[in-house]
């Protein structure tokens, strides 16, 4: 169907940005930006493995685009198509499609794993190849290219619709003769080895009626097998074996010891050198080593983190996404930053509980905005939270880090493309969404989840509140519950803990901003003021509508635990009532169903001040308590989604899905050294981005094109 088809076409008028790092670059000494310069070659190169571990043809779409790119910018490249019969619509739907592979590292989509396809006839795209001078120059070898890619670029069957494991999906993580059980038995051989998935793949051999199957790590050094048979019970045979994407893993390799000779400190070098063995012999034993370096390198000005980091593609969920990132730090934000956490003596008593509820002292989080100058990978986070090794972040702690230029980009929407608010409305949220974000980012990460206690019976019996004069606020009753022993926050609350602390965050971000003195540490006085306040409450009701795009109504769940917490927040402030917010469904010019969400402003100080305050209070104490059922019973309730009630919010998620907005793309800089370094950048266009990254590998194209075809070739016959 046209519908369904167009689901895995991405949008002519998609959101492609320039993220902008020019100011936090200038700043930088020399060496900083020798530093960042080869830390950004390490990560793009690294980078590349995530085409490998997509699809079996991501690698070869990608080498099909860099030679067609490479002889032809994107506006020359024009004159060839308009010959082979393309219209202006088609050769931009081929310029997006080119984009978004090489910004999802693959064609599926990282944000959703979907398959994304070309947006005109196969025939229409090949005829275009045709005409093309990398194909002039050289047709046989673009023929073959062609060949090797062209049925399944544009196919749409069943498995090859998503990622995933046998006959759910796609996978390179697994050959293709894989099913769950051998996932499963694969973590069993690694659990009695001790070895971790992170760097692994798994491909099953059958030899002599007995299973086999190879367990290969990344590492540039490709010697080293080492056969182990495992659980005579199974009877099948395990191998270790190094080597996987080994190119560029030297690569990686290489350009991390060239940044060790610019290191700021003994940190830095300590956790480049140990990165370095990582990848050269497939230790992640070696990353972790890297990691704790990384976490005692305290608020560096140059911050990175490089190799398989987030297992949220591998199907069993165990297996890392290649990643490498360098960013510098923002420092006008970090200042504003620094002078809330500074003021947190004075604000967090304005918080609505009572002082028992509140830590003895404040704890400083390590939390930085940085701008981000390189993200390689499949998508850039608007902000991460690592390392993910549970073990060091119990013992040596992790890093709270914000993406402020990432952050400016992905929330600016054209007007055109802003759902469900009034006409008044939109043209506010345009010019303050930003300011209002930083702010609302500032409260929630520092003293939102910088604050509260929780109420503890240690080992010995030692209770770390008295007992005796602590009163419950919302009973007036003494405490009956609290956490015993080890119990934590996340043991106790589980599968809600995650999302029911995000909301508990926000609702400190609504109620602080409120503060005149919050207010002017970011530097808006009196009318903006009011504006920053107005904005910031009517996005966190606009973004719990919004939300709904993330319920899954079969299963009855939440797939992401912000857009959750927001959604309990506009449950909330709906409850509040005296005309607070207003949600109305309607028809839009389109004649297709829509929404209107509004906000009265004369209301927020009061109503919805009071809503917010009654609300935080039951939050936090029920957190202080460990009340697990209380806990349940209030966030499961406001956060179920039915089509009963006052509105009918399964109705809503329809038309919420079908007004989504794409999801940006972002066009990164190069550096280059030429005696010093230069920063060298692109427009926000498809043809930008396309353009970063035929630059990209300038030096050594050819070679990088050959090698990643042969890394390809090497197991192409391990999917069918």
């Amino acid at each position: 169907s046209v519908a369904e088809a167009t689901a895995y076409f991405l949008p002519n008028d998609i959101g492609i940005s320039a993220l902008d790092c020019t100011e936090a670059f200038r700043l930088l000494s020399p060496r900083e930006k020798l530093y960042a310069h080869y830390l950004s070659r390490s990560a793009w190169y690294g980078g590349l493995a995530v085409l490998l571990q997509t699809s079996p043809e991501s690698a070869s779409i990608f080498v099909l685009l860099q030679r067609l790119f490479r002889k032809q910018p994107a506006a020359q490249l024009e004159s060839m198509a308009t010959a082979a019969g393309l219209s202006p619509e088609e050769y931009q739907a081929f310029l997006v499609y080119a984009a978004g592979l090489y910004a999802n590292m693959g064609n599926y989509k990282s944000f959703g794993d979907t398959k994304f396809i070309p947006n005109l006839p196969q025939e229409k795209l090949k005829a275009l190849v045709w005409q093309s001078q990398a194909f002039q120059d050289s047709p046989s070898e673009m023929e073959a290219l062609w060949d090797s890619c062209s049925t399944l670029l544009f196919s749409l069957e069943d498995q090859q619709k998503q990622l995933g494991l046998g006959d759910k999906g796609v996978t390179t993580y697994f050959s293709g003769n894989c099913c769950l059980e051998d996932a499963e038995l694969a973590q069993k051989f690694l659990d009695s080895k001790n070895l971790s998935a992170y760097n692994t793949r798994l491909f099953k051999n059958k030899s002599e009626g007995k299973a086999s199957y190879e367990v290969r790590l990344a590492s540039a050094v490709q010697k080293g097998e080492s056969a182990m048979s495992f659980l005579k019970s199974y009877d099948c045979v395990f191998t270790v074996s190094r080597g996987d994407y080994a190119y560029l893993m030297k690569k990686v390799s290489e350009n991390l010891e060239k940044a060790k000779d610019h290191a700021a400190n003994e940190n830095q070098k300590r956790m480049l050198e140990e990165y370095a063995q990582s990848f050269t012999f497939g230790s992640i034993e070696a990353h972790k080593e890297g990691s704790r370096f990384w976490i005692k390198d305290k608020g560096p000005i140059v911050e990175s983190y490089i190799g398989f980091i987030e297992s949220y593609r591998d199907p069993f969920g165990s297996r890392g996404e290649f990643e490498g990132f360098v960013a510098v730090v923002n420092k006008a934000m970090s200042e504003r930053f620094a002078k809330l956490v500074s003021s947190a003596e004075v604000l967090l008593p304005e918080l609505p509980w009572p002082k028992d509820f509140e830590k003895d002292r404040f704890l400083l989080p390590d939390f930085t905005s940085l701008d981000v100058l390189t993200f390689a990978g499949s998508g850039i986070p608007a902000g991460i939270n690592i390392p993910n090794y549970d073990d060091i972040r119990q013992s040596e702690g992790f890093k709270n880090v914000s993406l402020g230029n990432v952050l400016a980009v992905a929330y600016a929407t054209q007007k055109d493309k802003l759902t469900f608010l009034d006409e008044e409305d939109k043209d506010m949220y345009i010019k303050w969404k930003g300011p209002s974000f930083e702010v609302q980012v500032g409260l929630h990460e520092l003293l939102g989840h910088g604050s509260g206690k929780l109420f503890v019976q240690d080992e010995k019996g030692t209770f770390n509140f008295e007992q005796d004069n602590v009163r419950n606020p919302e009973t007036g009753e003494q405490i009956t519950t609290w956490y015993k022993g080890n119990e934590t926050w996340d043991s106790k609350f589980s599968t809600i803990s995650c999302s029911y602390e995000e909301c508990r965050a926000e609702c400190v971000g609504l109620y602080l901003c409120l503060n005149k003195h919050v207010l002017s540490i970011f530097g808006h006085e009196d009318e903006d003021a009011e504006e920053v306040v107005y904005i910031n409450w009517l996005n966190m009701v606009r973004a719990g509508l919004l939300g709904l795009e993330f319920f899954t109504p079969e299963s009855k769940s939440w797939r992401q635990a912000h857009m959750q917490a927001r959604f309990v927040i506009l449950r909330v402030l709906l409850e509040a009532g005296e005309g607070l917010v207003t949600l109305k469904e309607s028809i839009g010019k389109d004649g297709r169903p829509d929404a209107l969400i509004t906000l009265d402003r004369s209301k927020v100080h009061t109503v919805g001040k009071a809503a917010i305050e009654r609300f935080l209070c039951k939050l936090q104490v029920i957190k202080s308590t460990a009340d697990v059922e209380g806990g349940r019973a209030l966030y499961e309730g406001y956060s179920a989604v039915s089509d009963t009630g006052s509105h009918n919010f399964l109705h809503l998620r329809e038309t919420v899905l079908l007004r989504k907005e794409a999801r940006k793309m972002f066009v990164q800089a190069n550096t280059r050294v030429k005696g010093h370094v230069e920063l060298v950048e692109y427009e926000g266009s498809a043809a930008g981005l396309i353009r970063s990254f035929t630059e990209r590998f300038a030096d050594d194209a050819e070679e990088v094109e050959a090698h990643l075809l042969e890394l390809n070739k090497r197991d192409a016959s391990c999917w069918c």
